[in-house]
C-alpha cells in the first residue's frame, strides 16, 4: 500500500509514496531528512521551517512503528542521530572480523557501521533480519 504526500521543498513541488524510502534520520533539534526514493537527494525538513510535512513524516514513522516495526524496520543511533531503517530496502550488508556490521542506504551515499557493544538491540536485529530474509547467519 502506498503512502503518497505532497509538499513543497527547494522551489519545487513533490509527489513521493513514504513507503518507498529507506530511512529517515532524526537529529535532537527535531530535524529529520529523508532521501528521495531512488535519488541521493536529501529532503532535510525541520518544524519550524516545514510544519506541514514535519507532521506528514512523523505521522507516517508512527505509522510503519505500529504496523510493521518488528519485522523489518531497526532504530540505530548514529552519528548523533536516530536512524529507522527499513531493512527490507537494503540490498547488501558487509561483516568484519570483529562483528562488525556495515550496510549503505540504496537512496543515499552514506554508510551505517553498528557494532554490537555500540547498539546491541538494533545489531541483534539486523542478524535475525538477515538470518531470515537470506538463510545466511553472520558471525
Amino acid at each position: 500500500m502506498a503512502y503518497w504526500i505532497k509538499f513543497s521543498y527547494d522551489r519545487k513541488e513533490y509527489i513521493v509514496d513514504l513507503d518507498r524510502v529507506s530511512g529517515f534520520a532524526y537529529e535532537p533539534n527535531s530535524r529529520i531528512t529523508f532521501w528521495l526514493p531512488d535519488s541521493a537527494y536529501p529532503i532535510v525538513i525541520n518544524p519550524q521551517a516545514h510544519p506541514e510535512l514535519h507532521k506528514a513524516v512523523l505521522t507516517y514513522i508512527q505509522h510503519v512503528t505500529e504496523i510493521a516495526f518488528e519485522a523489518y524496520w531497526v532504530k540505530i543511533d548514529y552519528e548523533n542521530k536516530q536512524f529507522l531503517i527499513n531493512l527490507k530496502k537494503i540490498g547488501a550488508f558487509s561483516c568484519e572480523p570483529n562483528g562488525r556490521i556495515t550496510f549503505w542506504l540504496p537512496e543515499g551515499t552514506l554508510a551505517i557501521v553498528i557494532h554490537p557493544n555500540s547498539d546491541p538491540e538494533g545489531y541483534n536485529k539486523i542478524l535475525n533480519y538477515i538470518r531470515l530474509s537470506t538463510g545466511i547467519s553472520l558471525p
